[in-house]
């Protein structure tokens, strides 16, 4: 379904075009939100207008509400199998339980997703496929197409990051810096580079949490080694041939008798960047340096049709963890889930607001 004809199905439940665009997006991308988030979706104030939406949502048992630490607000979970249906996404992973871990990443990501309102944001793997160009093939007797074959686009959305569309037609990659997880990016770099290769212009943007302020240098720091300086050919043959020494040697040893350029390589070739290389290369051998001596990427950096864009998510989520239950995970209260409301009247006040 295109985005309009989603919008156009969740119009019959009340709710106004900008209502369901938002609500598209929740249920899309994050299955939760905070009242907030609406607000700044829509360009209001936050008041009476934020407050009667999700009043109505919880009402209808479109989603639940609970109670966040110290009676900081409210997260609402978006769960109601009507609306996910009227999309198309009735089976969403976003309509189940949610830990309080990861509703606090979910609301990371929805901030970051609404920060750039200019961008059509992908969701399922069918549009990750459609947008890169995968083609599925169909078996010469007519079988079912081999879709199921799994393309390096298909984990392009995942808890930590989301792909789309800008209006120009760049592609745009998003991705949610974590707590510790810069050899996570580090890796993610890597798998990028032949995705990345074949598009006109892309755009990466990192979304740093307020409370990671003191990473930032270092992801940067990141993408300079593994884009902006791709290995040579010279090099590739010093990696190695420091390798194949390395493998023979106990873990952190050095030859006897000393080799000044087995030294000068062990110096040369320390940090993050060259363990990844070296445990691929024991994997998969000179394979493993491919990624590694593409120049498309330092290529279009330097020249425009890569971007690099960093910003901070201006919130604060450590009061935004739900109370959970013992299991560990965000359940649904007590009360009935309502699958087909369509013909439900809204009230007053909803009428005042669906323009």
């Amino acid at each position: 379904m295109s985005p309009e004809e989603r919008i156009a199905e969740l119009a019959p439940y009340g709710f106004s075009k900008r209502q369901a665009r938002f609500l598209d997006l929740v249920m899309r991308h994050s299955g939760v939100c905070v009242q907030r988030q609406y607000a700044s979706f829509a360009s209001i104030v936050q008041g009476q207008k934020t407050r009667t939406l999700f009043a109505k949502l919880v009402r209808r048992g479109h989603a639940s509400a609970f109670e966040c630490r110290h009676n900081r607000g409210r997260v609402y979970h978006l769960h109601g199998h009507g609306l996910y249906a009227a999309t198309g996404a009735m089976n969403s992973r976003y309509r189940r339980p949610v830990s309080a871990g990861h509703t606090t990443e979910r609301l990371m990501m929805l901030d970051a997703l609404i920060s750039s309102a200019d961008v059509v944001w992908l969701a399922t793997r069918a549009e990750l496929r459609n947008h890169f160009g995968v083609v599925v093939s169909t078996p010469p007797d007519g079988s079912q197409p081999r879709e199921l074959r799994r393309s390096p686009v298909d984990g392009l959305c995942s808890d930590s990051m989301r792909v789309g569309v800008d209006p120009t037609g760049r592609t745009v990659l998003l991705y949610l810096v974590a707590p510790g997880g810069r050899e996570d990016f580090r890796g993610l770099l890597a798998r990028l580079v032949p995705i990345l290769s074949g598009l006109p212009a892309w755009t990466l943007r990192l979304a740093f949490p307020r409370s990671l302020p003191e990473v930032y240098e270092a992801y940067q720091q990141v993408v300079r080694e593994e884009w902006e300086t791709p290995l040579q050919p010279q090099t590739i043959d010093e990696l190695i041939w420091y390798f194949e020494r390395r493998r023979d040697l106990p873990p952190g040893r050095s030859p006897f008798p000393a080799d000044a350029r087995f030294d000068r390589a062990a110096a040369t070739f320390n940090g993050p960047r060259f363990d990844r290389f070296y445990r691929r290369w024991r994997r998969a051998g000179a394979a493993a340096f491919g990624e590694g001596s593409s120049s498309a990427i330092s290529y279009a950096l330097a020249n425009g049709l890569g971007r690099i864009e960093c910003f901070t998510l201006n919130h604060s989520y450590e009061h935004l963890s739900p109370v959970v239950s013992p299991s560990g995970a965000v359940a649904f209260p007590p009360g009935r889930h309502v699958d087909d409301i369509r013909s439900a009247e809204p009230t007053p006040a909803e009428r005042a607001i669906q323009s």
